[in-house]
């Protein structure tokens, strides 16, 4: 049994029991903030904040694997904004927890069926999509105009799943077509190291890695409320793919 194989399987059984442990731990917490929290924190704001804290134990606790932020500050705390990343694991969705700032997740529906994690998604409000039915899509918009309108950034992956190599692939439109019924600016994040650590379809840990997140500046949205959808889409992908290859050689 060779080395690599061994740091694998130890950082795979102890990254899934914290996962385990931790479900059955946070989420009754979870529960109980919603219940005090509900009838005067509209936004759900306070539950976020506490599931930013729950999927920042798993980082907490792991001496495996270390997240690195860059530019933060250029989050405004009163900001409202159509978050896009560029999305390499299923890793992801904890990092950009780690940002501590407040948006609605715009996911599949399936995994707000997945137990525990599922249902705190449902608790938070968080953008159920089916992508295979036009309807949901058009209900997904809806929402995510309905939460933009009422203060809540939403945070989408536009490459729409996770990257079979890591590299930044097409854009769907649905993310700016949003910014621009909405009036909102777009806060561009690239992230880099996830796939290292646990690629599509896969539940093994593998590299001890540093992941690295950029924030970009956002773009106002007077700047590019005149460009159709697909152009717009395609210039936030150029902009991120010029910060994503400088983010590669860094650190």
């Amino acid at each position: 049994m060779n080395s690599d194989f061994m740091y694998s399987f130890i950082v795979t059984v102890y990254t899934w029991l914290i996962v385990i442990v931790s479900f059955f731990t946070l989420f009754p917490i979870a529960v109980i903030i919603w219940l005090v929290t509900v009838l005067f924190d509209k936004k759900l704001k306070w539950l976020h904040l506490f599931s930013c804290f729950w999927a920042s134990t798993y980082i907490f606790l792991s001496p495996f694997w270390k997240v690195k932020i860059i530019d933060r500050k250029k989050i405004k705390p009163d900001g409202v904004y159509v978050m896009v990343c560029n999305h390499q694991s299923m890793l992801d969705i904890i990092v950009l927890y780690r940002l501590f700032t407040h948006f609605k997740w715009v996911s599949k529906k399936e995994l707000f069926k997945v137990p525990i994690s599922g249902w705190n998604m449902s608790l938070n409000r968080y953008i159920a999509v089916d992508r295979g039915h036009k309807s949901s899509h058009l209900k997904m918009l809806k929402q995510c105009e309905e939460n933009l309108r009422i203060g809540n950034s939403i945070m989408i992956f536009p490459e729409g799943t996770r990257s079979e190599d890591g590299e930044i692939h097409a854009f769907k439109e649905g993310a700016f077509k949003i910014a621009l019924k909405s009036n909102v600016s777009i806060l561009p994040i690239v992230l880099d190291g996830t796939s290292d650590l646990l690629p599509k379809h896969g539940f093994i840990f593998k590299n001890r890695n540093t992941i690295k997140v950029k924030i970009l500046d956002p773009i106002p949205y007077a700047t590019f409320e005149h460009l159709p959808p697909k152009e717009l889409s395609e210039k936030i992908r150029n902009l991120m793919l010029e910060q994503f290859q400088q983010l590669k050689q860094t650190f």
